[in-house]
């Protein structure tokens, strides 16, 4: 295992592999950072503005609001940001967004997100549901869930 970092863990609780959190990996997702980008329909949050604006975005039109707490050098973050996208292109009516936990570390630490990648459902504002890890089909199973209940209280 290499040195976890201090402040939020990547695999600690997510996975067994080998830890993806050692100095060697960072430096090397850190160096590919250019091809670590978002696109299609999630949408980055680097400010706490554009957070209220898509909070309130959300709440006004009565959309689910998934958040993406993720880490740029952390291995399970990298693998479920495509299936990630997809969602967000499938799912509509769900507005999706991520935030990178060390941009943004204060309001990372008060959604309690100690692990990367976390996603957080919101409805009204308030969470609905959790998942933290790199289990793909998992995520896919909560994003579903939460579409479908929403299209049932439509």
């Amino acid at each position: 295992m290499g040195n976890h970092c201090t402040r939020i863990s990547c695999c600690k609780k997510v996975c067994s592999c080998i830890c993806c959190c050692n100095r060697r990996n960072k430096t090397q997702a850190r160096s590919q950072k250019g091809s670590y980008f978002i696109k299609g329909k999630v949408h980055p949050v680097s400010r706490m503005e554009k957070w209220e604006e898509k909070i309130t975005e959300a709440n006004s039109h009565g959309k689910i609001l998934v958040v993406n707490f993720k880490a740029s050098w952390c291995l399970p973050s990298k693998t479920i940001l495509p299936i990630y996208q997809e969602l967000a292109s499938t799912y509509t009516s769900m507005i999706f967004v991520t935030i990178d936990v060390e941009e943004l570390a204060e309001f990372s630490h008060e959604w309690n997100v100690d692990a990367t990648p976390t996603v957080v459902f919101l409805k009204d504002g308030r969470q609905m549901d959790k998942f933290v890890g790199g289990d793909a089909a998992e995520l896919q199973k909560k994003t579903a869930a939460a579409a479908n209940l929403l299209l049932r209280q439509s």
